[in-house]
């Protein structure tokens, strides 16, 4: 009689989930080790979608068996374009794990929990929750987000959490708003109208405080992290009216931020879904809801949050009005708070180097960084205002690099005072950023991309930061920027802060270069967290940031690098290969990698580090200094008037102020759009 095989935990690690009467099975994570071992649940529905343009509805029961070993379907979006981590990173199709998800519009909403081996209900670990941006595009399975190699770094440091990424719905299908979809929603019973996608990210944060404590996590402990757009949605959380009722997460991290302060409301919407409804020749919303996903993503590029009047508090329009430009009557942290919830936050005591390991931590190969002394106190704050870190990139406008490349001088500067409606506001904005007619056509997408950064990205930042700092009395939020080139690009660019965070970019000579590190990845590696193993091609290579500055056409430009703004600028003139604009064309000076083994693990062990510590309630560094991180590896605490210098911050004040965020968002758009065609 022949034996039966004998499957262990260890193998196939299981969650048996008492609440739910169910066991989901997961995979043990390729990067799991004995000194740190990691498991992975993969595709778990937690919400489901009714109808299309309807908000989604929390999932209770499962089967008494879930198997969890696989990525679940994607919001649907646009096939066959180049993925986010080639246009951003620097990197080709043959440096990328290649998958291929699945996509449906009704089964897109499921997460992933990475965590450590070992957990039950009684292990209450943090909970960190990734917002994957990109617009219109992108996924929270996206191998780049892969928890595996930051979870195997909070094990090693003594600092254990749980990251949870998931998929929610996007484009046409998450944003779709307007009277007639009101009406829709009301006769269903539902308020509220549109931000189907934000509704989706709640539910997941719902989903979490019912169901995972089984699974070994705090819902009492949720961090809200996220980039770009993520970034941007967390920020309308913080900002909704939800969150001052009934809070469902306790802090959050806000990296490059792309704020759209001019957000639509319901009229505008609603033009805009009836253009797009005559445009596919159909009147009424039945016949929209039954047309194919695929003839509407391509639909749902300039759709994102509206102002419905019911997601976003009342007022929240002043969190973004600068610091000096109005008074706050709201200045009181406690004001009306009286029946709320507070979080405590435990400060430790920092010294000017900030946080270091506990001398029982294993610690990587790399110079140990100080530690802080047991003595803490408590910061109380009302539990609708969480505890903040924010901060950007210095080169954030690369997103949009390609369409500003196509500017000339005449052009801008025409365009700015239409868009101004003044003479003199215009000649203010045109002075500050040295633009005008007689700029060379050469050097003008470089002033255009300084401009659009700060009216995009760093001065909303800034703002939102300053205000969020007052309403909760002078404590709570810790300001970061992001310097440090890239490792491949070398420049400060969008979203390279997620390659040291992640940590799951093969970088050039990786094998000798990480080879010794803790939580260095190599290339076998990279293609089993995208689910699969390199024989396997049927994985997904999907483009997933909502990036204007393709280039699909194979057209050359010139890129130029400005060390004294770290800001890429790609103008019309000298043609050169895609190589060379993806900065891999190392017989060019500028272009050779400034990133060695020890700035990349500097910078990447010290944001690691910083993320867990304020995951776990720790003051991540000082809340008077701001944080850098880069150029050439420098990390530390540093005053707030070198803040001043690494960012345009007298031109914020003097120029852009007095124009106020409207009229500069609306300035930041329509010049990142590139000119009319």
């Amino acid at each position: 009689m022949p034996v039966p095989q004998i499957i262990t935990p260890e193998l196939v690690p299981e969650a048996h989930h008492v609440a739910l009467d169910t066991t989901f099975r997961g995979i043990e994570h390729p990067l799991s080790a004995a000194d740190a071992p990691v498991h992975q649940y993969r595709g778990i529905k937690y919400a489901t979608v009714p109808a299309r343009f309807r908000p989604s509805k929390l999932v209770t029961s499962y089967p008494h068996y879930v198997d969890a070993t696989k990525y679940g379907p994607i919001c649907p979006q646009v096939k066959n374009m180049k993925s986010f981590e080639e246009t951003i990173f620097g990197l080709s199709d043959e440096d990328l794990p290649k998958q291929v998800p699945k996509q449906n519009e009704f089964e897109c909403l499921n997460l992933n929990i990475t965590c450590p081996a070992g957990l039950n209900a009684q292990s209450h670990l943090p909970v960190m929750v990734w917002v994957h941006g990109g617009g219109d595009r992108g996924c929270g399975s996206n191998w780049v987000y892969d928890g595996g190699a930051l979870v195997r770094k909070s094990i090693l440091l003594g600092k254990p959490v749980m990251l949870v990424t998931f998929n929610f719905r996007l484009g046409l299908f998450g944003f779709a708003a307007g009277p007639q979809l009101r009406e829709d929603n009301q006769s269903a019973g539902e308020e509220g109208v549109g931000n189907y996608g934000l509704r989706d990210q709640r539910k997941l944060l719902e989903w979490l405080h019912s169901y995972i404590t089984d699974f070994g996590g705090d819902p009492h402990n949720i961090t809200l992290f996220g980039e770009s757009t993520g970034a941007a949605d967390i920020i309308y959380h913080l900002l909704s009216a939800a969150n001052e009722t009934r809070p469902l997460f306790h802090r959050a991290i806000v990296q490059s931020a792309v704020i759209d302060y001019n957000l639509p409301d319901l009229a505008s919407a609603g033009w805009q879904l009836s253009r797009l409804m005559s445009t596919l020749h159909v009147s009424t919303l039945d016949q929209l809801r039954l047309l194919d996903a695929d003839q509407l993503v391509k639909f749902g590029q300039t759709l994102r949050v509206v102002d419905d009047g019911v997601f976003l508090r009342h007022g929240w329009k002043d969190s973004f009005v600068p610091e000096t430009a109005h008074s706050r009557s709201h200045s009181n942290p406690h004001h009306g708070t009286d029946q709320r919830q507070h979080h405590y936050l435990s400060v430790p005591k920092i010294n000017g180097h900030g946080l270091r390991s506990h001398s029982h931590v294993r610690s990587p190969s790399r110079r140990p960084s100080p530690a802080p002394s047991n003595a803490s106190v408590s910061i109380r704050l009302p539990s609708h205002l969480q505890p903040l870190i924010i901060g950007d990139c210095a080169s954030d406008s690369l997103l949009w690099s390609t369409p500003i490349s196509y500017w000339t001088s005449a052009a801008v500067t025409r365009r700015l005072k239409a868009i101004c409606y003044s003479l003199s506001k215009a000649a203010g904005l045109l002075h500050a950023y040295d633009i005008s007619s007689s700029t060379p056509d050469s050097e003008i997408s470089e002033h255009v991309l300084e401009l659009v950064n700060d009216a995009r990205v760093a001065w909303p930042t800034e703002s939102f930061a300053n205000n969020a700092r007052v309403v909760r009395g002078g404590k709570g939020v810790w300001r970061y920027v992001f310097d440090q080139e890239g490792p491949i690009r070398p420049i400060p660019h969008h979203a390279v802060d997620l390659m040291y965070l992640f940590d799951n970019v093969s970088l050039p000579d990786s094998n000798s270069m990480r080879g010794s590190t803790v939580s260095g990845t190599i290339s076998s590696s990279m293609m089993s967290l995208a689910g699969s193993t390199p024989e396997h091609d049927d994985m997904w290579p999907e483009r997933f940031f909502n990036f204007d500055d393709e280039i699909d056409d194979g057209s050359t430009k010139e890129v130029k690098y400005s060390s004294e703004h770290s800001i890429l600028a790609a103008d019309e003139g000298m043609e050169i290969d895609e190589d060379t604009l993806l900065g891999r064309d190392f017989s060019a000076g500028w272009a050779i990698p400034m990133v060695d083994e020890y700035s990349y693990s500097r910078v990447r062990d010290t944001i690691q580090e910083r993320w867990l510590s304020f995951a776990h309630g720790e003051a991540p560094w000082n809340e008077d200094k701001v944080f850098v991180f880069g150029p050439e590896g420098e990390c530390g605490e540093r005053t707030k008037w070198i803040f001043d210098g690494r960012r345009r911050k007298n031109i914020w004040k003097d120029v852009l102020e007095p124009l106020g965020m409207q009229l500069v968002q609306k300035v930041g758009a329509e010049l990142s759009r590139g000119p009319p065609v």
